[in-house]
């Protein structure tokens, strides 16, 4: 009885060993294998993968590719326009060994004091080369060239932390709040200044089309009075050529119709009143039944 539990501690001490001995690198993962400290061991590829137990340790490592966001960083170009710029990077760990030699931690405080480290390399980096090329550059919709420059610098100073960049973009370039306000003023003042223009030239455009159409009234009431002058004269030639005939043809009778378009100007509707002599020529047709006194 004594000699099968002492096998069975021995079997259940070899066991322990046996399993203590074993570790999985996951394929998401980088494994260092430490000893009193020092690395003895590097594994990268995923599998079962074996350390003495008791005496050595694994730490793991993220193999993925891992994001960090800039937090927003004033940059100044050529032409003195400040910017504010956002920014990310994409990266990986390239160099396990190397990551933790210049780290000095494990595991996730390992990965927040290398974003710091890197964080410092891409502002750096976005300073020195934005600040090498003017604002409009930045500014426009074709800014690879500046995001692959600023990836290439952050590559070389990242491989001493163990790194490799894999991209850099710019998300968001904003000018400053002050600046922001000032450039939304002087665009208000341009556009209320073109908007002062383009009325001055309508109001001047208006006045020309004005004294345009004026000058076309006058000219056409002009030709409208000369015209009806030259008929009313035509019409009034006319007039007394036919009663030049008429009083040709019947000196009497004109003369009775003479007097009698005298009598109804003269004598209207209403109270009229005339002063005249009764022995006067105005009323010899009155008078006289033959139309003569």
């Amino acid at each position: 009885m004594t000699r099968s539990v002492a096998l069975l501690a021995v079997l259940a001490v070899a066991l322990l060993t046996a399993l203590s001995s074993i570790f999985i690198v996951d394929e998401r993962q980088k494994a260092l294998v430490l000893q009193f400290g020092r690395v003895v061991d590097v594994k990268e590829d995923p599998g079962l993968a074996f350390k003495l137990p008791l005496i050595q340790e694994v730490v793991y490592y993220d193999d993925r590719i891992l994001s960090r966001d800039l937090d927003p960083i004033e940059v100044t170009p050529l032409d003195d326009r400040r910017l504010v710029v956002d920014a990310f990077a994409r990266y990986r760990i390239a160099d396990v060994n190397q990551f933790r030699q210049a780290t000095g931690a494990a595991g996730d405080q390992s990965i927040a004091v290398a974003g710091r480290r890197l964080d410092s390399i891409l502002r750096s980096q976005t300073r020195e080369i934005l600040g090498s090329v003017s604002s409009n550059d930045i500014l426009s919709s074709d800014r690879a060239a500046l995001m692959l420059r600023i990836r290439n610098g952050a590559i070389r100073d990242a491989e001493a932390l163990g790194l490799e960049v894999i991209d850099v973009r710019l998300k968001r370039t904003d000018l400053p709040r002050e600046n922001l306000d000032a450039t939304f003023a002087r665009m208000r003042a341009e556009r209320e200044r073109e908007a002062t223009d383009e009325r001055a030239r309508g109001q001047e455009a208006a006045q020309r089309i004005r004294a345009q159409a004026d000058r076309t009234v006058v000219e056409l009431t002009s030709d409208a009075r000369r015209d009806a002058e030259i008929i009313r004269g035509e019409a009034d030639a006319n007039r007394n050529a036919i009663f030049a005939e008429a009083y040709g043809a019947d000196a009497e009778f004109f003369q009775f119709y003479r007097s009698l378009a005298a009598y109804r100007a003269s004598l209207l509707e209403g109270n009229s009143t005339m002063v005249i002599s009764p022995d006067s020529e105005f009323f010899n047709y009155l008078k006289s039944d033959l139309g003569t006194q």
